[in-house]
C-alpha cells in the first residue's frame, strides 16, 4: 500500500484533486486543499496551475510532514477523502458507427490495417492515418475496418466525429463512451486528456478519429496505451502526426461499376448504359460520387440528364467529384428543395434542425422537415445521430457558391438574419426559462417559451454549437445587439451545464462588442463577468483577473450596484480558487460594503437578503482557508439561519457541509457529524450525487476510529 505521505501520493492527491473540479465537491476539496496546504506550511501558498508549480508544492508538503506527526496526520485524513475521477465503467463497450451496406476494393489498405494493428507493441504506440479526399471513402473504410476487428478488441471500439469540435467537446465525447459520469469530467482539456489517458491505459480498444483537420487537434486525444490502436480520418496527411500512413485514392473503373451495380443493380445499370461512361468520369472514382449518382441511375431521364458533350465532360472530370455530384443532385431538386439547401448551407451550423431551416428559407417548419428529407436522400445532406442534419464541406461550398449567383447578396443575407434571429429568440427564451429569477437573463422579450427550467436547460444544451455559429454570423454582420443578447443567453448554459471550452470564443467575441459598442454600460459588466467565469472554470486564473476587475468597472461605471457587488464578489470566488484567502476574504468585505449602498426602493433591494447570506458563506469559507476555525463557524451559522428560513435545501447543504469541513479541521467530530447528516437529508430529494458522495466520506471520517 503506497505510503500517503510519500512525495509520490501527495503529488497524486494534489493532481486529483486539480483534475476532479468538474463538480461543486471537486471546487470544495481545492478549497480545503488550500487551506490545508496553507496550514502545512505555515503561510500563503498561491495554488499551482501548471504541473512544475504542483510537483513544487508536493515537494514543499512532503518535506514539512515528515517533519511534524499531527500535520501528517491531517494530510493522511485528507488524501483518505480524495478520489480521482473515475476511469468510467467497464460493462459499457463502446461502438461504431453503422458500417456500409455496400462495400468494395480497399484491399491494400485493408492490409496495412491489419499489419499495424497486430504488430508488436515495442514502445511504439499503434496508430494509422487514413487520408484521402473529401468524398473519398476515408470514414467507411475505417468504419468497416473495425467492424471487421470485434474480436481483436474486447473492450469496445470508440469514435469520435472531429467535425466542427474543439478538443474539449471531443474529449468529453470519448469519456461518456468509455461510461465517465458528467459529473466526473473535468473542465478544461489538459485534464480531460488525462483522465482520457488513464481510462485507456488497461484496455484493448479500437479508436477512430474521423474528420481530423489538424495534428494539433488531434494531439490531446492520443495515447499510448499498448493494446490501443488509433485510427486517424483526414482529407490531407497531417504533419507532424507519428502514424503509419495508408492513402486511399479513387476507385479504378472496375470497382466504381462494382459498386455502382450493388447500388442500383444490374438490370437498372444495364439501362442506363448509354450514361456510364459519362457518368464514371465525372465520378472519378469518388465513392461518394457514385452513391449519389446511383439514384440519378434509377430514374427514367438518368441518361438524358447525365449526357454532356466531350468537352464538357472532359472539363467536369477536373473538378472535385464532391462538388460535381453536388451540382447534379442539386439539379434534379424541386425548386423549394433547391432553394432550401442553397439558403440553409450559407453558414456551417454544426447541427441543422427544420426549425433552423425553415427560417433560413422563410418557410413552414413542416414543409423545411420534408425539405431536409429530400436533401438528405440525394445524399446532399448527412444525418446526424441526434437526428438533425449537416452539410458536407465541400457540397456547403457549392450550395453557398450557387446562392450567392441565384440568391444574390441581398437573398443571402436576409436567409442568414432570418436564422440568426431564430438562434436568437430561442436562446433569450431558454435563458429567462432557465434562470426566471436572475437579474442576470437578457432584458430582450422572447416569442418562445419553455415548460421548464429543466427543458429550457436542455434546449441551450442541444443549440450550443449552434449558438456559437450565430455569435460568428451576427459579429459579421455587425448586429452588435444580437451579439451582446446571445452571449448574454448564454450564461445559464455556462451555470449549468459547462462547455466552458466551446463557449470561450463566443464570450471573447461578446466582452470585445461590448467594449467597443456598449462601453462602461450593464452589458459589458454582464458579459466581462461571464467570460470570466468561463475561464476561471478552464483554470485559466490569470486570464479571468483582469476581467472580473473589467466586470466591477463597467457595473460601477453604469451605477448598477447589485451588479457592481456581484464582480467583486466574484473576484473573491476567483481568489479562493487561487488559495488567497486573505485577498478573498477582503473582496467579500468590499462586496458587502457595495451592497450597503442599494436603498429599499432600489434595484435589487428584494435580493439583499439572499446576496448577503451568501457572502456570509463565502466570508466563512475565506476564514476558514485562512485557518480562523471560529470566525468562520460564526459567518456560517449566519448564512445557514437564512437559508434554513428560506427553504433553500441545496445552499443550506453547502453550508452545513462548509461547518462540517470547519468542525473537522479541528478535530472535533462531535460536532461535524450532526451537521452532515442534516446536510444529507436536505439533498435526499436534490440530484446532487457528487456532493452526496462527499458527504459520505467526510462521515466516515467521523465514525471511523484513526
Amino acid at each position: 500500500m503506497l505510503d500517503p505521505i510519500s512525495l509520490g501520493a501527495i503529488g497524486a492527491v494534489l493532481g486529483a484533486v486539480g483534475s476532479g473540479m468538474a463538480n461543486e465537491a471537486g471546487k470544495w476539496a481545492w478549497e480545503s486543499a488550500g487551506g490545508l496546504v496553507r496550514r502545512i506550511a505555515g503561510r500563503e501558498v498561491p495554488a499551482p496551475t501548471t504541473p512544475g508549480q504542483l510537483d513544487d508544492v508536493a515537494r514543499l508538503v512532503h518535506e514539512r510532514v515528515h517533519g511534524d506527526p499531527q500535520l501528517a496526520q491531517a494530510w493522511a485524513q485528507f488524501a483518505r477523502g480524495v478520489r480521482a475521477p473515475g476511469t468510467g465503467s467497464r460493462d459499457r463497450r463502446p461502438t461504431l458507427p453503422s458500417g456500409p451496406h455496400f462495400f468494395t476494393d480497399r484491399r491494400q489498405a485493408l492490409r496495412l490495417l491489419d499489419k499495424e494493428a497486430s504488430r508488436a507493441f515495442a514502445g511504439r504506440p499503434r496508430r494509422a492515418l487514413l487520408h484521402g479526399p473529401e468524398g473519398i471513402g476515408t470514414s467507411t473504410l475505417a468504419v468497416h475496418w473495425g467492424w471487421r476487428q470485434t474480436a481483436r478488441f474486447p473492450d469496445g471500439q470508440l469514435y469520435a466525429d472531429l467535425r466542427a469540435l474543439a478538443p474539449e467537446a471531443v474529449l468529453g465525447t470519448l469519456l461518456r463512451g468509455l461510461g465517465v459520469p458528467d459529473g466526473e469530467i473535468p473542465p478544461a482539456v489538459a485534464d480531460r486528456a488525462d483522465l482520457f489517458r488513464r481510462c485507456l491505459a488497461d484496455r484493448r480498444l479500437l479508436v477512430v478519429l474521423d474528420h481530423a483537420r489538424s495534428a494539433a487537434q488531434v494531439q490531446p486525444l492520443l495515447t499510448s496505451a499498448p493494446d490501443v490502436f488509433t485510427v486517424v480520418v483526414t482529407r490531407q496527411p497531417l504533419v507532424g502526426l507519428d502514424a503509419l500512413r495508408i492513402p486511399v485514392g479513387p476507385l479504378d473503373r472496375r470497382d466504381a461499376v462494382r459498386l455502382l451495380t450493388d447500388l442500383v443493380g444490374k438490370p437498372a445499370l444495364a439501362e442506363a448504359r448509354a450514361a456510364l461512361p459519362t457518368v464514371l468520369e465525372r465520378c472519378a472514382g469518388s465513392p461518394y460520387a457514385l452513391r449519389a449518382a446511383a439514384s440519378r441511375l434509377a430514374e427514367a431521364q438518368a441518361g438524358a440528364r447525365t449526357e454532356r458533350d466531350p468537352v464538357q465532360t472532359a472539363a467536369m472530370a477536373e473538378r472535385d467529384p464532391v462538388q460535381t455530384a453536388a451540382e447534379d443532385s442539386y439539379g434534379l431538386l424541386s425548386p423549394a428543395a433547391a432553394r432550401l439547401y442553397r439558403l440553409a448551407g450559407l453558414r456551417d451550423w454544426p447541427a441543422l434542425d427544420a426549425s433552423a431551416a425553415a427560417r433560413a428559407a422563410d418557410i413552414d417548419v413542416t414543409e423545411a422537415a420534408r425539405l431536409l428529407d429530400a436533401l438528405t436522400d440525394a445524399l446532399l445532406l448527412e444525418r446526424t445521430d441526434t437526428g438533425r442534419h449537416r452539410y458536407r464541406p465541400a457540397v456547403r461550398a457549392h450550395a453557398e457558391r450557387t446562392a450567392a449567383v441565384v440568391d444574390g447578396v441581398a437573398g443571402c443575407s436576409a436567409a442568414v438574419a432570418r436564422t440568426v434571429e431564430g438562434y436568437r429568440d430561442l436562446a433569450v427564451g431558454a435563458a429567462k426559462a432557465a434562470l426566471p429569477e436572475s437579474w442576470r437573463a437578457p432584458s430582450a422579450e422572447s416569442p418562445l417559451t419553455f415548460p421548464d427550467r429543466g427543458a429550457a436547460v436542455a434546449a441551450l444544451v442541444a443549440e450550443a454549437p449552434n449558438l456559437v455559429q450565430a455569435v460568428e454570423a451576427a459579429e459579421e454582420f455587425r448586429d452588435h445587439d444580437t451579439v451582446v443578447l446571445l452571449c448574454q443567453a448564454l450564461w445559464p448554459l455556462q451555470l449549468k451545464a459547462g462547455h466552458h471550452e466551446m463557449l470561450l470564443p463566443a464570450l471573447r467575441t461578446g466582452a470585445r462588442t461590448a467594449d467597443e459598442h456598449f462601453p462602461d454600460t450593464r452589458v459589458a459588466g454582464a458579459l466581462h463577468a461571464q467570460l470570466a467565469h468561463t475561464l476561471t472554470e478552464l483554470r485559466l486564473w490569470d486570464e479571468a483577473e483582469p476581467e472580473a476587475l473589467a466586470a466591477a468597472r463597467a457595473e460601477r461605471a453604469a451605477g448598477h450596484v447589485r451588479g457592481h457587488a456581484s464582480a467583486v464578489e466574484f473576484l473573491g470566488l476567483l481568489r479562493l480558487r487561487q488559495w488567497r484567502f486573505q485577498e478573498a476574504y477582503d473582496c467579500f468585505e468590499e462586496a458587502g460594503g457595495i451592497l450597503g449602498g442599494i436603498g429599499p426602493d432600489d434595484e435589487g433591494a428584494t435580493d439583499l437578503p439572499r446576496a448577503r447570506a451568501l457572502l456570509e458563506r463565502h466570508r466563512g469559507r475565506a476564514l476558514r482557508g485562512l485557518g480562523r476555525r471560529e470566525e468562520a463557524a460564526e459567518r456560517l451559522d449566519r448564512a445557514l439561519r437564512f437559508f434554513r428560513d428560506s427553504g433553500e435545501a441545496y445552499n443550506s447543504a453547502r453550508t452545513l457541509t462548509d461547518l462540517a469541513e470547519t468542525r473537522l479541521d479541528g478535530g472535533d467530530t462531535d460536532a461535524a457529524l450532526p451537521l452532515i447528516d442534516e446536510a444529507l437529508a436536505a439533498l435526499a430529494r436534490e440530484n446532487a450525487e457528487y456532493h452526496v458522495a462527499r458527504l459520505r466520506v467526510l462521515r466516515e471520517r467521523c465514525v471511523t476510529p484513526e
